[in-house]
């Protein structure tokens, strides 16, 4: 146990001091601000850049989303508290599989360029969270910006989740799971969370599962609408989201630059890790400039290129043992927390050690015998001083009585 403290140190020591630097106002994070259409990440080289907000999807007759302007230069917060610098000395991805299911991957992304095949319509991205998403996922540094993919060497497989306005759909996120598993894939993201479909997207995962491939899915949506919460006597749905309550599916729920989630996010259900996912920076569906985001699909996201990664460096392990190994190298939290890190370095023995329960430490049990001798002094001890204090008082008064009992001749 002594060496896998030292192996967290650096993920512990970067949410802590994202959380300290994100409330002196300072902090090399994006982070929201107040005023619409525009949030401000900040770089850690200290520059700020001011950066478009990616639409969660788009409103009827509203243009798809265009490339951003802007650009960011430094590495986002995610970044070190994720260990990716430490991470990517033992993978990055190169040779899995993972399939996108959303609304799409748009072509030509810097940073993954030469490693996304589209699956028919999903080589087009109106709205851009499959973009954005493919990205956080893969997408390779680049010598003008310090933005990464958590597996910047891992091939993307698009398949459409959405209708072009990126609503999504039981029918097309199940097609597109069981689409991603025909075709070979070793991890599948689901950018969506569903309400309705537990059957049928049930028996995709299903079908996933006996193709060895491992789904991870957002278990709580990005944001709820008003509508939704209308319907729902005035407070926002609580799930169980589809496909992320499957059992064999791994669900993810998001934290920001604190550790903690936004406080208008909508509940979670069951989540099995957290993941960085607010105040997110990623590629657009075109251009050379980024977004900000923010979402348990995000996150989601994130876990998902962990898992590429871990796929990589351990290929004996089943996409199953692949879930099981990233839950029990997370860092303890409630949900506890990917490390992508832990997740590729830890032994079997050390991740079995570090997951079980630690023992209870009890004290033997003192042996009996020095006190029991101590207590029988003791009590002796006593007894004698008790008789020697009796005969204090006795002999001197039978000596007067000449050993005579009271009232007869000669006893006084």
């Amino acid at each position: 146990m002594s060496s896998i403290p030292a192996k967290r140190t650096p993920l512990l020591a970067a949410v802590l001091a994202a959380a300290v630097v994100a409330a002196a106002g300072t902090a090399p994070v994006a982070r929201a601000e107040p005023s619409p259409g525009a949030s401000r990440p900040s770089s850690g080289e200290g520059d700020v850049t001011l950066l478009p907000p990616l639409p969660v999807r788009l409103g009827e007759g509203q243009p798809c989303t265009g490339p951003s302007a802007q650009k960011a230069t430094g590495a986002p917060w995610a970044v070190p508290v994720l260990g990716l610098s430490r991470a990517h000395r033992l993978a990055d991805g190169s040779g899995v599989t993972v399939a996108v299911v959303d609304t799409g991957v748009a072509p030509g992304i810097p940073g993954l360029k030469g490693r996304v095949t589209a699956e028919g319509a999903a080589g087009q991205d109106c709205a851009g969270h499959g973009s954005f998403a493919a990205a956080l996922i893969a997408g390779a540094v680049r010598s003008d910006s310090g933005v990464t993919g958590v597996a910047p060497g891992a091939d993307i497989l698009a398949l459409k989740g959405t209708d072009d306005r990126g609503v999504p759909s039981p029918e097309l996120v199940a097609a597109g799971i069981r689409e991603a598993a025909d075709r070979g894939a070793d991890v599948i993201y689901v950018g969506h969370t569903l309400r309705t479909g537990r059957a049928e997207l049930t028996a995709a995962v299903e079908h996933a599962a006996d193709k060895d491939a491992l789904v991870v899915a957002p278990a709580a949506p990005d944001a709820v609408s008003r509508e939704e919460v209308e319907a729902n006597g005035g407070q926002p749905p609580r799930g169980p989201y589809w496909p992320a309550a499957v059992p064999e599916v791994l669900a993810v729920v998001e934290f920001g630059p604190d550790g903690l989630r936004q406080r208008d996010a909508p509940p979670s259900h069951d989540p099995d890790l957290a993941a960085p996912g607010a105040s997110m920076v990623s590629a657009g569906p075109g251009g050379e400039g980024h977004y900000i985001a923010s979402g348990a699909s995000l996150a989601a996201a994130c876990v998902a290129g962990a898992a590429a990664l871990v796929r990589e460096r351990h290929p004996e392990l089943s996409a199953a043992e692949v879930g099981r190994r990233l839950t029990a190298t997370g860092y303890p939290a409630n949900p506890k927390r990917v490390d992508p890190y832990a997740a590729l370095s830890l032994t079997t023995a050390e991740m079995d050690e570090y997951a079980a329960p630690p023992a209870a430490r009890v004290r033997p049990p003192a042996d009996p015998g020095p006190r029991v001798t101590a207590l029988t002094v003791a009590a002796v001890s006593a007894g004698v001083v008790a008789l020697l204090a009796a005969l204090a008082v006795v002999l001197p008064r039978g000596r007067a009585r000449r050993w005579t009992p009271p009232g007869l001749p000669g006893s006084g």
